[in-house]
């Protein structure tokens, strides 16, 4: 069996960040810290081709470059810190097919939440959906934006147990933006910070 490919950048820069350079491996999840307006989120939408940068970001062999962009962030998931939604019924945001929509359950939502009107929805309930449709779409690489922000302690716990089973199930690279110390410790295989326009990590593991 082939294994997933590691997401590497080559000093990726975007705003007044500086050049950054690192390499995440499969399985690996890299939390970030850092206060408000740090870059952390406008890092994640570079990495998935979504807002204006300098430098690289491959996926393997492949290069950001080498696909249109709806393509790349196909593979290149990005689950933004407030997700969109394009049409009105929930379950319309999700591909079809015969097994449905899996992890329902899992993550304390009904079957029934499919046929709600989006407007019905709660900021927790977007957020753990948001989730859901990222993963059906069988993404390689995932970047999430503070995926348990609006969610209480105990749905958070549940949302992290059932998100690294499935990181472990898909040996994704993960980029993970969080400011909860307790939630890093517990979720982080590295962690980095940006403040100051830099990044800095615990560890660093650079591309080369």
């Amino acid at each position: 069996m082939t294994a997933p490919p590691s997401l590497c950048l080559e000093r990726l820069a975007v705003g007044d960040l500086e050049p950054v350079s690192l390499r995440v491996a499969a399985g690996e999840v890299l939390c970030l810290a850092g206060p408000s307006g740090a870059g952390k989120s406008r890092l994640l939408r570079a990495i998935a081709d979504l807002e204006p940068h300098r430098g690289t970001v491959t996926l393997g062999e492949l290069a950001q470059t080498d696909l249109p962009g709806h393509a790349w962030r196909r593979r290149v998931m990005l689950v933004p810190a407030e997700s969109q939604w394009w049409a009105e019924r929930v379950g319309d945001h999700f591909p079809a097919g015969e097994g449905g929509v899996r992890g329902l359950s899992a993550l304390g939502l009904m079957p029934e939440v499919l046929d709600w009107p989006v407007g019905r929805l709660s900021s927790g309930e977007k957020q753990r959906l948001a989730l859901l449709r990222a993963l059906a779409r069988g993404p390689s690489v995932l970047l999430l934006d503070e995926p348990t922000a609006n969610l209480d302690d105990a749905t958070t716990r549940r949302v992290e147990a059932w998100l690294m089973a499935r990181i472990r199930d898909g040996g994704w690279p993960v980029i993970w933006v969080a400011h909860d110390p307790a939630q890093i410790a517990r979720v982080a295989t590295r962690r980095g910070r940006l403040e100051g326009g830099r990044l800095v990590e615990e560890v660093p593991a650079p591309c080369k």
